[in-house]
């Protein structure tokens, strides 16, 4: 990227080329040196929580409705297991078979239920504290389909696409966690894929990882796989580094078997878990955006009952995880205002709780990286930010309402999200604001420009945040760049990080025990 910024060591009039090449090359190797992660302009935990959509009285109104329904309207199809679990627990069955929720019952299990949680990472510096209001940006999505822009089109993602997209989301600052961005479509045994799913993350990043089985059968062998990663299962009880994206209920107001009996395996094998309530707004959940939350809160309460039922203060994440409906067509529209609105009041029921809270924002409804994609992932990542989400899900390379997943939409997400963390972080005021020392010194017989006051240099790392593709440039520098194209500069950082290194990120010999047990693709 060119740097066109003014040159703070150079008076006000002198133009002098060599003064100013002197200047920018300074500055160059200034943001060039490594800064420490706390000294960052934007980092991982930054707190949020500034924005709040629901007023006390409709989060109130919220959590009562839900506690209603959780006694009136209860869940459906819970799986034998589970029924036994809840209702040993205080649940009621009743005869038409659904499981409701005694409020005490629901009140007793919010008292056990885990908070200030730490999703670990098989690097601790990529540890993620999940209290209060402390914001994480990362993948998710299981989309079908990768884009393709050599092409302009879509076609069917591999097992190798996936590992790919783990290895970028392993060198994208902004990028503080790596859920499966999509399905390995080249693999046809499903339990194969579910071990692809998981290995490809597994060898891509050492960030934490969330993964997903699409049967309650497979989860033995994903354990065995996690074991060989970790080095034993006394390592992996120690420091779980993959949390289980759960879709335990089917909305509206129904359990998942499956998932459920998955989720009990999962439980007892010491992974966190995302409760998962995907509801889609008019369609599987209510058209109006505040009982939409009210529906996925009940259901994650539910969810809450239920692990705490079988482990006691076992790590799971709040998954209020509404969509929205374009109600014309019925089509989902996950890069809507409304999407952004949905996930930030989840936010705010989780905080109410004070529980980790996961849930969806950065979607396009874009089929390509252009300027719709643009402002549909800036406006929910933004929101959800502000809004204090914990765990802010599929916020990067998500497109075609999640059919679609774009490499070159992650590395240009890493630059959006850092517009979005720095808006997170908000202004400080200092304690010795009043002092005014640098306006003093400029406007005090000083030069009557802040260019090169000491001040400026300090905080040009600290206090500011620069994009790492996005242009700056004047009209004149551009024309004389050869007019470069943002979508070129996001395919160029692509393949920079590719070629970095194809060495799975797991240690040789584990890869030799991984690929000799199972069958690996890519």
């Amino acid at each position: 990227m060119t740097d066109t910024t003014i040159d703070p060591g150079m008076a006000a009039g002198d133009c002098a080329p060599k003064a100013r090449r002197a200047g920018r090359e300074a500055r160059r190797a200034a943001r060039a040196a490594p800064i420490p992660v706390a000294a960052r302009p934007v980092r991982p935990g930054l707190e949020g929580g500034q924005y709040r959509p629901l007023t006390d009285a409709g989060v109130a109104r919220i959590h009562e409705a839900a506690l209603v329904a959780l006694e009136q309207i209860g869940l459906a199809n819970a799986p034998p297991s589970g029924v036994e679990i809840l209702t040993g627990a205080g649940a009621i069955r009743g005869e038409d078979g659904r499981i409701r929720f005694p409020r005490a019952l629901v009140e007793d299990m919010l008292a056990v239920a885990a908070r200030d949680i730490t999703l670990c990472a098989r690097d601790p510096a990529h540890d993620l504290l999940l209290s209060g209001t402390r914001v994480h940006y990362g993948t998710a999505g299981a989309a079908v389909h990768i884009v393709d822009l050599e092409t302009g089109g879509y076609r069917d993602s591999t097992a190798r696409d996936l590992w790919q997209a783990a290895r970028l989301a392993h060198h994208l600052d902004n990028i503080h966690f790596f859920q499966r961005t999509m399905v390995c479509r080249d693999v046809e045994d499903n339990f194969d894929m579910d071990i692809n799913t998981l290995y490809a993350c597994l060898a891509g990043t050492t960030k934490h990882v969330g993964t997903s089985f699409s049967d309650p059968a497979h989860v033995a062998g994903g354990i065995e796989l996690i074991h060989l990663v970790a080095g034993g299962e006394e390592a992996w009880r120690a420091r779980p580094f993959v949390s289980n994206s759960n879709c335990f209920v089917v909305p509206p107001m129904k359990f998942a078997e499956d998932a459920c009996r998955t989720m009990e395996l999962l439980v007892r094998a010491g992974m966190p878990i995302l409760l998962l309530s995907a509801g889609q707004a008019g369609a599987t959940a209510p058209a109006p955006i505040a009982t939409a939350i009210v529906q996925a809160v009940a259901e994650c309460l539910a969810g809450v009952v239920y692990v705490n039922a079988i482990v006691p203060g076992h790590p799971a994440i709040f998954g209020t995880w509404p969509f929205v409906s374009d109600l014309r067509t019925g089509a989902m529209s996950g890069g809507s205002a409304e999407q952004a609105l949905l996930t930030a009041g989840c936010a705010q029921m989780h905080r109410f709780y004070g529980l980790p809270g996961g849930a969806a924002a950065g979607i396009a409804d874009a089929k390509l990286p252009d300027m719709q994609a643009g402002w549909e992932q800036a406006i929910s990542n933004v929101l959800a930010g502000l809004a204090g989400l914990n765990m802010i899900y599929e916020s990067g390379g998500m497109f075609a309402s999640l059919l679609g997943f774009s490499p070159e939409g992650l590395v240009l997400a890493d630059d959006l999200i850092g517009q979005a963390l720095r808006c997170v972080r908000g202004i400080e005021v200092p304690e010795d604001l009043v002092g005014l020392e640098a306006m003093r010194a400029v406007c005090l017989g000083g030069p009557g420009h802040y260019l090169g006051a000491d001040e400026t240099l300090r905080l040009m790392q600290t206090e500011y945040v620069y994009p790492r593709l996005a242009d700056r440039t004047s009209p004149k520098e551009w024309e004389e760049l050869g007019r470069p194209e943002l979508l070129a500069r996001a395919k160029a950082r692509v393949a920079e990080i590719l070629a970095v290194s194809e060495a799975p990120l797991v240690p040789p010999d584990v890869d030799r025990a991984v690929r000799a047990r199972f069958r690996i693709a890519f």
